[in-house]
């Protein structure tokens, strides 16, 4: 368990950094209020996504809609707490990369859970053409799982031998 501790600091510290960034945005930004960082380019946005990664599904005010995904963010959590203490202590980048979608699916569900939807606010935009919406969790959720992507994909396909 303390070959594990260091992940599980970064973990905690990057559920505060996106729980806070989400407390100062409720606070200071009005419900759709944009705010300019970069003018063309970048604004903070204040949306609350009931639905899943970049609003996905987040038009719905189903409640149903609303319990499937948070069951099935809660077993996604579970899937990937799994793999976390599944994966070898020495294959770290695999462990950084769980620990950044642990990080990032406990963000979100706290939100889901506590307040009834996920607030995001990072608005990247070029014109007319927006990004989807999304916050530090969602993040952590994108950056774990492309290098777990990378990390599978540069690894060596084990041989087995031949009958």
């Amino acid at each position: 368990m303390k070959k594990n501790a260091p992940y599980f600091l970064v973990a905690a510290a990057l559920v505060v950094i996106d729980q806070v960034t989400k407390a100062i945005v409720a606070r200071g930004v009005d419900l759709y209020q944009s705010v300019p960082v970069i003018h063309g380019f970048f604004n903070i946005t204040r949306i609350h996504n009931k639905g899943a990664i970049f609003g996905t599904f987040s038009q719905t005010n189903n409640t149903l809609v609303f319990t499937l995904l948070t069951a099935a963010s809660l077993a996604a959590l579970a899937l990937v707490v799994y793999f976390f203490f599944k994966t070898p202590d020495n294959d770290k980048l695999m462990k950084i990369a769980l620990t950044l979608i642990m990080a990032g699916a406990l963000g979100n569900q706290f939100d889901r859970l506590v307040r009834g939807h996920v607030i995001d606010f990072l608005d990247f935009y070029i014109g007319a053409a927006h990004w989807p919406f999304f916050n530090v969790a969602d993040s952590c959720i994108t950056i774990g799982a492309c290098l777990m992507l990378v990390t599978l994909l540069r690894r060596k396909p084990e041989c087995s031998p031949s009958s």
